[in-house]
């Protein structure tokens, strides 16, 4: 089954399904699988002119965990250079094992469902680096990063390498968003890219930091801005439509505030309400065709999109609702769709409800139970998508509409949480 295709079936028929194997422990590469993955990169690793800038890395060996962000597909591919010639074991979503199950466990992939706790994952960890002695990949950010820059990461991450007491390495890959940003990934740049890779802690670092400190140090590892890197480094991208597309993630006006108007154009994004439109040059900056620049750094847009969502979960005001199409992603033979229902979320989490003929679901999630939240761009021709996951299955909503502001809902989830862990401590 296609990843596009729309097949139904009843929460009770899913229900009977298998679950996908979150247990059994990581295989090792194969030495031939090895081998096709070097011949399926370095042809890109070239095409791209990337280089890897290592730090601490001299005489470094498996096992060892490292650390890296997550733009595109591409990431792999630079992995795979910098970790060359050693083998690894990768942490990878469940959704990206469909169809291609049994391949993907041979090159030694284990799955995990997005954003939440997963015990039997510490097991695969320790069998990855103390059983298969290999490099363990880690994308902690859990998807791709929509802007370009760096994402909420989780607290049990330190607490689980203080545990591990292995090297941590950061590998912090600079330019990927711009080959293939989220927003429009219809369309690859071609541009030369680089990456840091660092030795950022000790096996004695873990046994001997607290968690706060690892924490800390892992933060400010994992800093970066594609926008700022490409003007820094004066990285031009000629094409005509590097901005088509941006309006997803660029969803609210800063001149008339609308959060349902905006839209985007070669290299214009512009607001069908007030008709104010901005400009991105060859270097990534946006400029005001007229009038005031609010924001020419595309990140700061953003996080003031953030911060607008902020003031209103603070005022008490903030609340999402909207009809969605539900499926169920039990395993890795596809989706299966019940049908129509509502999302709702607001200070209270999530609630996600439907009925089709004479079965129902209903899905809650209280706001500390999602540190954040996966969300997709028109996945496969079905819309905007909101996932949500349990122990054994993940819910996938999708909806067309242009107020579908998935963007907002991942915004919120952040915040809410952020918010309601301060007031815990």
């Amino acid at each position: 089954m296609k990843i596009s295709d729309i097949v139904y079936k009843k929460p009770s028929e899913v229900a009977k399904m298998a679950r996908f194997d979150l247990v059994s422990p990581p295989e090792k590469q194969k030495g031939i699988l090895t081998l096709v993955a070097w011949l399926l990169s370095f042809p890109d690793i070239l095409k791209y002119g990337a280089k890897v800038y290592k730090k601490d890395m001299k005489g470094l060996k498996p096992p060892y965990i490292v650390l890296a962000n997550h733009n595109c597909f591409f990431d792999f591919k630079m992995a795979t250079k910098a970790i060359f010639p050693h083998k690894a074991n990768y942490i990878v979503a469940v959704d990206g094992f469909i169809n291609r199950e049994a391949i993907m466990r041979k090159v030694g992939c284990f799955g995990k469902r997005k954003f939440i706790q997963d015990i039997a994952m510490y097991k695969q960890v320790r069998h990855s680096l103390f059983v298969n002695k290999t490099v363990l990949m880690i994308y902690p950010e859990a998807r791709y990063s929509i802007t370009g820059t760096n994402s909420i990461l989780p607290d049990s991450l330190a607490k689980m390498i203080k545990k591990l007491e292995v090297p941590v390495v950061s590998l912090i890959s600079h330019g990927h968003h711009l080959i293939q940003p989220v927003w429009n990934l219809s369309n690859k740049r071609k541009i030369k890219t680089s990456a840091n890779m660092t030795r950022i802690l000790a096996p004695e670092d873990c046994r001997s930091m607290s968690v706060e400190h690892l924490n800390k140090i892992i933060n400010d590892s994992f800093f970066y801005d594609d926008y700022k890197w490409q003007k820094d480094n004066n990285v031009h991208i000629k094409e005509k439509n590097r901005a088509e597309g941006i309006h997803k993630i660029l969803y609210k006006c800063p001149n008339c505030l609308s959060e349902t108007s905006m839209n985007s154009k070669e290299h214009k994004v512009f607001c069908e309400s007030c008709g104010k439109t901005y400009e991105m040059d060859t270097l990534g900056v946006l400029k005001a065709s007229e009038g005031t620049t609010e924001f020419s750094h595309v990140p700061d847009w953003y996080e003031w999109e953030r911060s607008e969502v902020r003031k209103e979960i603070e005022a008490g005001t903030y609340h999402f609702e909207h009809e969605v199409d539900i499926e169920s992603h039990p395993n890795s033979t596809g989706f299966y769709r019940f049908g129509k229902g509502k999302l709702i979320h607001n200070l209270d989490g999530f609630l996600v409800t439907g009925t089709w003929d004479d079965e129902s679901f209903s899905l809650k999630k209280a706001p500390l139970e999602n540190f954040g939240v996966h969300i997709e761009f028109d996945y496969f021709g079905k819309g905007n998508a909101i996932d949500l996951s349990t122990n054994n299955d993940s819910f996938w909503m999708f909806s067309h509409d242009k107020d579908y502001l998935v963007v907002k809902v991942h915004f919120a989830v952040e915040e809410l949480y952020k918010i309601l862990m301060d007031k815990k401590k």
